[in-house]
């Protein structure tokens, strides 16, 4: 019970939510458990709002900043059909920031704070967009291993309870798909290459391999979000069990092409059935998703330098709109 009931200290999610109407909690969460989906006019408890816009608000960020270290190679890409193929790629994941900034609005933050907060550095994005793309064989790796792994999230995810997130995810899933295929196209032509072709694919494997299994974040044991969210199904499956998923579905893709991971633990644990591997540094993660990367000052003064020089963009905009705005009577 909640409301002024006693609370177990020991139950995290009792206190979070000690000062909600028990009466409309247990009517949200029974709709939850029945699988309805919950519309942005609907009654939420505050955590779920909270929650909802720090998922939702890091999605979109991570897909403006993730556009960077692949929107640096269309001027390099060997080849006029790859760079166009890069150039829609970078044009989607654009497209599915507006998709998500769009549904984060609906829970009551503006887009213009969800971007104030991204360029000041408060809010987060994925750790993965804070390295940098050394060479075109790091975009191939970003394209099928880093898209595979949102993926993984993302069709999770699109199963939850919150309407608008889920029918955003939908459609970054369906071209996400693409993506997926095209990174997967570009990582089998340089493994089948020339020597220096498969050098420089493993190279960037091998750089990127770390990054990836942070990807889906802490493990279980230490996240501090997984249970409540979880329980509001605004995440569908937990940080290990997507890393496992991933794990199965694109390691022996890796190995079949006769590359290698640089993780000597890394094996299928035939009496579980999951993946042992070496547990990913989790101080580095924290340092990375906080503001310590290689590539973190560098990402966020791009995107400062993109708000600050196309304001003049939004007004003219808003300008010409209010021209053929008719007062009413």
């Amino acid at each position: 019970m909640y409301g002024n009931a006693y609370i177990d200290p020991n139950d995290k999610a009792a206190a979070i939510l000690a000062d909600e109407d028990p009466i409309q909690l247990e009517a949200f969460e029974t709709r939850i458990r029945n699988g309805d989906k919950v519309e942005p006019r609907d009654w939420m408890p505050r955590e779920y709002r909270k929650q909802l816009i720090r998922m939702i608000e890091q999605h979109a960020h991570s897909e403006v900043i993730g556009a960077l270290p692949e929107g640096t190679w269309i001027t390099r890409a060997p080849g006029f059909r790859r760079k166009l193929a890069l150039m829609a790629k970078v044009q989607d994941e654009m497209g599915h920031a507006q998709l998500l900034y769009s549904a984060a609005e609906t829970l009551g933050k503006t887009r213009e704070a969800m971007i104030n907060d991204l360029i000041s550095g408060k809010s987060k994005y994925s750790n993965v967009f804070n390295y940098p793309a050394k060479t075109w064989a790091d975009t191939a790796v970003i394209a099928w291993l880093i898209d595979a792994g949102a993926i993984v999230n993302q069709l999770a995810n699109s199963k939850g309870s919150y309407g608008p997130y889920c029918r955003a995810l939908e459609r970054i899933c369906i071209e996400e798909s693409f993506h997926l295929k095209y990174g997967h196209d570009n990582v089998v032509y340089l493994a089948t290459g020339t020597p220096t072709q498969r050098a420089m694919v493993q190279d960037a494997l091998t750089r990127w391999w770390p990054p990836i299994m942070h990807f889906f974040g802490p493990s279980d044991k230490i996240s501090s979000h997984t249970e409540i969210l979880m329980r509001w199904k605004v995440k569908m499956a937990s940080n290990d069990d997507m890393r496992q998923q991933f794990l199965s579905m694109y390691v022996p893709k890796i190995w079949d092409l006769g590359l290698s991971l640089p993780d000597e633990n890394l094996i299928k644990n035939e009496s579980t059935g999951k993946w042992d591997f070496t547990e990913p540094d989790w101080e580095e993660f924290k340092r990375v998703i906080n503001g310590g990367g290689p590539c973190n000052a560098e990402r966020l003064a791009v995107r400062r330098y993109a708000e600050e020089n196309a304001k003049w963009i939004k007004r003219a905009l808003l300008q010409q709109e209010a021209k053929y705005v008719v007062p009413l009577a």
